[in-house]
């Protein structure tokens, strides 16, 4: 029963933050692998995909109620995401994602820094791009990070939120709400391979995906309520701590 309880409650927090900034796996996975350790890992990481997925497509909807969506961005985005997620997934089922994880802090270091130094970052919404490069710029970025996603996935949300920040001239809360959009395709995209291979819990996904949803829709409201800037904040302190995360489990992997 403690169990169950640990693990409703880091879906419903894990549901919350990413409503806002992406980076919910950051609470949820370790919490699934730390009550299932001896669990295949790609079937504890399709469950967490279902919960995921229920949680982000909430927020998707509540932000498109209320925040105007870059369609012409997010559409293209989204469509590669889900193509290479799949593969992703695949992959994943068959290669170990040793490099990918060494790299990750290293990286995450790199857009806290950025992020943190450019204080006007995603302070206003000023599109850079329209047109072909807007698309295959969109696309390229649904690329990466869908197969990224499907293949490791911590900070998948976060790392759409900087790039459609950096790279788009987007404000964080319209870099979220894309970004938000984006990841449900993710979500779906993995989760067809993960059903499909037999790696999911179904009872567990399902007790989790109620969780998020709640957590999702605080999360949400919360954004929506204190704007560019309170996703700002949020995004620094969770990529910070996907770092320290990311950086722990690599040496422990390592045997450091």
């Amino acid at each position: 029963m403690f169990d169950f309880t640990l693990l409703a409650c880091a879906a419903f927090v894990a549901g919350l933050v990413d409503a806002v900034v992406g980076g919910g796996g950051l609470i949820q996975i370790p919490a699934i692998f730390a009550v299932y350790p001896k669990e295949v890992p790609a079937t504890l990481l399709g469950t967490n995909k279902l919960a995921s997925m229920c949680g982000t497509t909430v927020a998707a909807v509540k932000y498109a109620r209320r925040v105007r969506v870059a369609w012409s961005t997010a559409a293209p985005a989204a469509a590669a995401a889900f193509a290479l997620s799949f593969v992703g997934a695949w992959t994943v089922t068959r290669v170990p994602g040793d490099f990918v994880r060494s790299l990750l802090p290293l990286i995450l270091l790199a857009v806290a820094i950025y992020t943190f130094k450019k204080k006007d970052l995603g302070s206003t919404h000023a599109p850079l791009h329209s047109g072909n490069t807007e698309r295959l710029l969109a696309i390229g970025v649904g690329s990466a990070i869908g197969f990224y996603d499907g293949f490791f996935g911590p900070g998948t949300g976060s790392f759409l939120i900087f790039l459609f920040v950096r790279f788009f001239g987007f404000d964080f809360l319209s870099a979220s709400a894309a970004a938000k959009v984006v990841n449900v395709a993710c979500n779906v995209s993995a989760l067809l391979w993960f059903g499909y291979s037999g790696h999911l819990i179904w009872q567990l996904a399902a007790l989790m995906a109620v969780c998020q949803v709640a957590g999702s829709l605080v999360g949400t409201r919360l954004a929506l309520k204190h704007g560019s800037g309170f996703v700002r904040k949020l995004f620094l302190v969770v990529v910070s701590l996907l770092i320290v995360k990311t950086a722990w489990d690599t040496f422990r992997h390592l045997g450091w």
